[in-house]
């Protein structure tokens, strides 16, 4: 999880936590006399406006408790925690990706989820499945406020423009090419012009390689302890990893570098279809200035197998708080996952309500835009990441290593297979 330099940084990083973090965690008091909790997370503007109405909220329900927000630049965030963990400085609650959780519990950076604040059972019988992947060693450390899912957003001026039904999205992968291809304009030295299709992997396309198109072609990705990566087992993994390179390679519909990104290429209405999370459902909405819709995933043929690619940021309480803080942070991460809460969070931030109880919400289910990324819940599957941003990578590189050099696409795959499984042995023989 931890860059090179690790070290290096984080002694430069220790100086200026200390002087932010306060008092200690087990120690409760402040002059005001209220209980002083600190909450982390990555700077994403939603989500940092929302936590900072939401604590305004709860601390006048609870005005025996201060709690005090932080977010930092995603690319500086694990490095800051770590520096500040180390230190003993780190923040009460932390706000995470669902991919890190086994690295900080092997890091000794969380404390489990107690019985008494909220059973196992409870938990399972709150959230839906998706979350019970991360169950580790029969406990868990970390509490969700909202999931996402995947779905296809289309521009209905571009499909008009192509001479394409704007209200009739592509239902199967092979239809989405073809309309794709009706909607890509290059110029005379092959260079965009406009996209059919926001193809990339960095982005979302990543997981629909893993969790989508690796399940459709017949593919289980990962062993059920998630040990083992499967994606060569069977042949049909290899056809599906080269379905979506040809996509870029050999069918020209989208290029990862067009508009530098593809959510970029999508708002600019340059690209006719992305693939995207829940999450940039506000970030679309403000930016738009044509007629779109969201539609669920294509499957491989009509009828066939739907999956999708569930994930989450989810929050947990840092080893060491204790006392009166660890009521605090109690009562502060009860507050943040609450049905009320995330009613409120999905309006605001896009994000869909990870309780059971909410799924089947009518006034979200028949939304036209919420509507389909909750059906696709339903299939979700969440990958168990050991080391999320190291195993991204090595995907990324693959990639690379075919556009970039010419690599033939099954030497690419299988040794990207190998290196997969080689960080997952590291963890487990750990």
């Amino acid at each position: 999880m931890f860059k090179k330099g690790f070290w290096v940084l984080a002694v430069i990083l220790i100086t200026g936590i200390l002087a932010l973090t306060g008092c200690s965690k087990s120690s409760g008091g402040s002059d005001s006399g209220k209980t002083e909790i600190t909450y982390w997370q990555y700077t994403f503007d939603s989500k940092v406006k929302e936590i900072n109405k939401l604590i305004e909220k709860f601390e006048k329900e609870n005005p025996d408790i201060k709690v005090t927000a932080q977010d930092f630049p995603y690319d500086q965030y694990n490095d800051k925690l770590a520096a500040a963990m180390h230190a003993g400085k780190g923040p009460d609650i932390v706000n995470l990706y669902y991919g890190w959780i086994p690295d900080y519990v092997k890091q000794d950076f969380i404390q489990p989820i107690p019985e008494d604040f909220m059973s196992n059972q409870e938990i399972e019988d709150y959230y839906i499945p998706m979350i019970q992947s991360q169950k580790m060693d029969d406990k868990y450390y970390t509490l969700p406020i909202a999931v996402r899912s995947l779905a296809l957003f289309w521009n209905k001026d571009m499909f008009k423009e192509a001479g394409l039904d704007p209200e009739n999205p592509p239902k199967t992968w092979d239809q989405l090419v073809a309309d794709a291809k009706k909607m890509t304009k290059r110029d005379s030295d092959g260079k965009y012009e406009q996209e059919g299709f926001a193809w990339n992997v960095g982005g979302q396309g990543l997981h629909v390689i893993q969790q989508v198109l690796m399940r459709q072609y017949g593919v289980e990705p990962y062993s059920e302890d998630g040990k083992q990566v499967q994606w060569n087992d069977k042949p049909e993994g290899l056809e599906a990893f080269k379905f979506w390179m040809d996509m870029t390679t050999k069918d020209h519909i989208g290029d990862p570098t067009f508009l530098e990104t593809p959510d970029t290429a999508f708002k600019s209405g340059r690209a006719g279809m992305i693939i995207d999370g829940s999450f940039n459902i506000a970030a679309y909405k403000d930016a738009n200035a044509f007629e779109w819709g969201v539609t669920t995933l294509p499957v491989k043929e009509e009828g066939g197998e739907e999956s999708n690619f569930g994930s989450y940021w989810t929050n947990a309480i840092t080893k060491g708080v204790e006392g009166k803080k660890l009521e605090a942070s109690q009562k502060f991460l009860k507050f943040l996952i609450s049905e009320e809460t995330q009613k409120d969070w999905l309006e605001n931030v896009g994000e869909l309500p990870a309780a059971a109880s909410l799924s089947e919400n009518k006034e979200i289910t028949e939304d036209p835009i919420y509507g389909p990324f909750v059906e696709g819940l339903k299939d979700a599957h969440s990958t168990f990441f050991v080391k999320e941003d190291k195993e991204r990578d090595i995907f990324l590189n693959a990639v690379d290593q075919i556009l970039l050099n010419g690599t033939p696409v099954d030497e690419a795959f299988n040794k990207l297979v190998e290196e997969e499984q080689r960080v997952r042995d590291e963890y487990f023989n750990e």
